[in-house]
C-alpha cells in the first residue's frame, strides 16, 4: 500500500512540475510526439498495404500457382535479380497438360496478346493501352476474377473460337456511356469485331494491376491476333483445398518435365510461381521502408531523450532547495529518485500519446489513399508506449540520480 502511495504521490508531484513548467514540458513532449508519429505513421501505413496485398491477391486465386516461361521479376531502385527465360511453353504443351494433368484440381491456359490495343463501339474509343489476353473457359475462376454482368465463356467458345469478349470495367465506362449494358453489343479491338458476352468486376488498378482495362477472349480465338509467332502460354493450376497444394505443385511438375521431355539429370526448363509471388517481394522491400522509419523515429528520440536530460538537469538545480526541504523532513534518496524519474516517464509518455494517434491517422490517411483499408496497430501502439517509458527512464536516471544524491544541508543553504 506504501508503494501504491508512494507512486501515487510521485505522479502527482510530476504533474504538477509539469504544469509549472509548461513551455519546457511542450517543447519536449512534442519533439518526442514527432519522433514515435515518424514510427508508428510509417510502421501503420505499411502494415494497411500489407494487409491490402495479401486480399488482392488472394482474390486473384489464392490455392493456385502458375506454369510459366520465366520467373517473377519485380526491381524497386537497383534491388531484385533478373528472372530467367526459359523456352517457350507452346500451344501444344498447354493443351498436353490440361489433357494429362491428373490431380483434383481446375487447370486454364491463358496467353498474353497486347497491351497496347484499342477497343471501340460506335464513336467512342479507348486509349491505347487496352489489354488483351487469351483465356480459356476456366480462367476466371482459377484467377479469382467475377463478374458483374453477362456470362463466361463457354467450352464452345473456346473450341469454336468464338469472336466473344468480357470486358473490364473501365472498357465499359469508356465504351458504354448513360449505364448502357453492353451486353450483346459489337465492339472492334485492334481492327477485330467482337461481342461482348460478360463484365468484370472492378477491382481497381492498383489490386487488379490494371485488371479494369484488359479484355478477355477465347484462346483459340486469340492465336490469329498475336503478332509475335512464338508466343507463351501460361498454364494456371488451382486447387480446391489449400492444404493440396504441395502435392498438386509436385505433380504438375512431374507431368510437365513429361510433356517437356525432361531426363532425369535435367533441371526444370520452367517455372512455378505462387499466386502471391508478386506479393511476397513486394513486402520484402517493404522491409526496407520499415528499417529506415525506425532509423529516423531513433534519430529523432535520441534528440529528445538528451533533450529531455537537459530540462530535468535544469529542473534538479532549479529545485535545489525544495529537494533539500524534503530530504529534511525524511525523504529517502530512493524516494528523491523515483520522484524525478517519474516526471520523465510523464512527460514522454503524454508525448507518445499524441505520437502515437497522429501516427495512427496520418498512416491510415497514407494507407486510404493507396486503396489499403483502415487498421488500428494494436502492436505498434504498444510499441510506441513502451518505447517512450524506456525513453523517459534512460534520460531521467542521471538528473534522478543527483537530485537524490544531493547533501540535504547544502540544499537548504542554496540560493
Amino acid at each position: 500500500m506504501s508503494v501504491n502511495m508512494s507512486y501515487r504521490e510521485n505522479v502527482k508531484l510530476a504533474l504538477q512540475s509539469i504544469v509549472s513548467n509548461k513551455l519546457r514540458t511542450f517543447l519536449t513532449a512534442l519533439i518526442i510526439a514527432i519522433g514515435i508519429m515518424a514510427l508508428i505513421g510509417v510502421l501503420t501505413s505499411i502494415d494497411a498495404m500489407q494487409s491490402s496485398l495479401t486480399n488482392s491477391f488472394s482474390s486473384m486465386g489464392a490455392n493456385s500457382f502458375n506454369i510459366r516461361n520465366r520467373g517473377v521479376n519485380v526491381r524497386i531502385g537497383d534491388s531484385g535479380s533478373q528472372a530467367k527465360v526459359f523456352p517457350s511453353i507452346t500451344y501444344r504443351d498447354a493443351l498436353a497438360f490440361k489433357e494429362r494433368f491428373d490431380y483434383k484440381a481446375i487447370v486454364s491456359l491463358s496467353a498474353n496478346v497486347t497491351w497496347g490495343a484499342t477497343a471501340k463501339y460506335m464513336a467512342e474509343k479507348t486509349n491505347p493501352n487496352i489489354g488483351v489476353i487469351g483465356v480459356d473457359d476456366n480462367y476466371l475462376q482459377t484467377s479469382g476474377y467475377k463478374l458483374s454482368d453477362g456470362r463466361d465463356f463457354t467450352p464452345q467458345d473456346v473450341e469454336n473460337a468464338n469472336s466473344v469478349v468480357i470486358i473490364g470495367e473501365e472498357v465499359k465506362s469508356k465504351l458504354f456511356k448513360n449505364k448502357k449494358s453492353p451486353i450483346g453489343a459489337y465492339i472492334t479491338i485492334g481492327g477485330e469485331r467482337f461481342t461482348v458476352v460478360g463484365v468484370l468486376e472492378s477491382k481497381g488498378s492498383s489490386a487488379g494491376f490494371g485488371s479494369d482495362k484488359t479484355c478477355f477472349i477465347p484462346l483459340s480465338r486469340s492465336r490469329s491476333m498475336m503478332a509475335q509467332g512464338d508466343p507463351s502460354f501460361v498454364i494456371t493450376v488451382m486447387t480446391t483445398d489449400p492444404y493440396k497444394m504441395e502435392g498438386a505443385e509436385g505433380e504438375a511438375i512431374a507431368t510437365f518435365r513429361k510433356i517437356r521431355g525432361l531426363t532425369a539429370k535435367q533441371t526444370n526448363d520452367f517455372e512455378i510461381v505462387k499466386s502471391d509471388a508478386v506479393a511476397q517481394i513486394l513486402m520484402q522491400n517493404l522491409a526496407y521502408v520499415t528499417l529506415g522509419a525506425v532509423v529516423i523515429a531513433f534519430i529523432t528520440l535520441v534528440g529528445a531523450s538528451i533533450g529531455l536530460m537537459n530540462i530535468m538537469l535544469v529542473s534538479v538545480t532549479e529545485r535545489t532547495r525544495e529537494i533539500g526541504v524534503r530530504k529534511a523532513i525524511g525523504a529517502t534518496p530512493t524516494v528523491i529518485r523515483k520522484q524525478f524519474l517519474m516526471e520523465a516517464i510523464v512527460i514522454c509518455v503524454l508525448g507518445g500519446i499524441v505520437g502515437v494517434a497522429v501516427g495512427i491517422v496520418i498512416g491510415n490517411l497514407l494507407a486510404l489513399a493507396l486503396g489499403a483499408d483502415f487498421i488500428i496497430p494494436w502492436k505498434w501502439m504498444a510499441l510506441g508506449m513502451s518505447v517512450c517509458v524506456g525513453v523517459g527512464m534512460l534520460s531521467g536516471y542521471y538528473p534522478a540520480s543527483k537530485a537524490s544524491k544531493l547533501d540535504p544541508v547544502e540544499a537548504l543553504r542554496y540560493e
